[in-house]
């Protein structure tokens, strides 16, 4: 799914994003245009070579009409495990927007499981199926799709080019196995150490020099997207040098101030670029909020959207994330705030993801009948999430005309 149509070199559009950066300008980059090129495997509601679409047909007119609970569905991330994908059937049959396989070894017959996962969606309307494939010791299918370095390794002993031949040979076995989204690459600006319990990034980030992570982070980027691989810049509003790890408990970024020549460059790169998804990291930021970027409509509305410009699709990091633990917070009430703080799309690390699945769906069934999320701002976010599977809900079969009988 090549959103992006870059008309520059990576080079030059970072260029440009840097120098808007240091001048602390508004809105950045256009929005990602219409996609082409061939449709993912996720799932689609067409029918045939020539689809019958009323000309006053919409996704928006089509979710105008799913309930709260369908609606809330298509906003859920549940995880699986690669030995386990059945496991996944009966969220997908209620309708999950994505299915996020974990593990370190991919059984040979991933794909026909996830081809006999996709078929049981509800209207034709299949999962986003994504993992970690980020390089090194980050990698879910490494026997599959084939090994890459740490991010740190490629930048200092690849070119970008080499980088994005390397993404785009490992998203095309991704695509075969089924997996049609891959949560990398990590856009982080980090030197140190790790990943460990003290640093989320460490060997993960392509480097300390934000240009260079930038334009490492968009080559690898490029190269699945040329796989037909949708690429996830991850962790917004960038975790290099935060003061520890969101998944073990309450981290923060580096200040505004300082992302602002540093950490965010590789994501206004990413937003000029037209990238597709951002994942919210589970990190404050101190001088925007003191709550986890991922709840904060200050970071996702207010810096994301508004500032940045970004109109593609935002997902969280995990709702169980140990930041988000020390809140006391439960992952549906994390959920909601994730949800009116402007994502799109909510995901979680659980053993039970089906009760998890219709507990979040109450939950915000439960907030649009008390008014903190209006039932408008479900139908945004499902609408892009459908954008980014490239499902057209007005192609589907019980809309094509019967054939006429003589």
């Amino acid at each position: 799914m090549t959103i992006r149509r870059r008309s520059r070199s990576a080079a030059g559009i970072l260029s440009t994003a840097l120098i808007v950066v240091l001048a602390g300008c508004g809105p950045q980059g256009a929005p990602p245009k219409a996609a082409s090129a061939a449709p993912f495997k996720a799932g689609s509601a067409t029918v045939g070579a020539h689809p019958y679409r009323p000309p006053a047909c919409s996704n928006q007119t089509r979710l105008a009409s799913w309930s709260v609970a369908r609606l809330a569905t298509q906003l859920v991330i549940v995880p699986v495990e690669e030995e386990d994908i059945a496991a996944a059937a009966p969220a997908v049959a209620q309708g999950v927007g994505g299915v996020l396989l974990f593990g370190s070894q991919a059984p040979l017959g991933t794909a026909a499981s996830l081809q006999s996962l996709v078929r049981s969606a509800p209207g034709g309307v299949g999962p986003l199926v994504m993992t970690d494939e980020e390089g090194g010791g980050v990698q879910r299918m490494a026997n599959l799709v084939g090994r890459m370095p740490w991010a740190r390794q490629m930048a200092q002993t690849m070119s970008p080019g080499q980088v994005e031949a390397l993404a785009k040979s490992v998203g095309a076995r991704m695509l075969e196995a089924g997996v049609t989204m891959d949560l990398a690459p990590v856009a982080d600006v980090d030197g140190g150490a790790g990943p460990n319990a003290r640093n989320p990034d460490g060997m993960r980030s392509f480097s300390a020099n934000p240009q260079i992570a930038a334009t490492y982070a968009l080559a690898f980027a490029d190269g699945l997207e040329a796989a037909g691989v949708i690429p996830v810049f991850k962790h917004f509003p960038g975790l290099g040098g935060a003061n520890g790890n969101p998944d073990s408990g309450p981290a923060a970024t580096q200040p505004y101030s300082s992302l602002v020549a540093g950490g965010l460059v590789p994501f206004r790169a990413a937003v000029a670029a037209g990238v597709p998804v951002v994942m919210v990291a589970n990190a404050s930021v101190p001088g925007l909020t003191s709550s986890p970027a991922s709840l904060s409509p200050v970071v996702i509305k207010g810096l994301l959207v508004q500032r940045m410009g970004f109109s593609g699709l935002v997902i969280t990091d995990s709702l169980n994330a140990g930041a988000i633990q020390a809140l006391h917070l439960s992952i549906p009430q994390a959920a909601v705030q994730a949800i009116a703080a402007g994502a799109d799309m909510v995901m979680f690390n659980t053993s039970a993801p089906d009760t998890t699945l219709q507990n979040i769906a109450a939950a915000v069934e439960t907030a649009v009948a008390q008014g903190e999320i209006s039932r408008a701002t479900l139908v945004a976010a499902a609408g892009k999430v459908l954008a980014t599977k490239r499902v057209d809900l007005c192609l589907s079969p019980e809309l094509v005309p019967a054939p006429k009988t003589s």
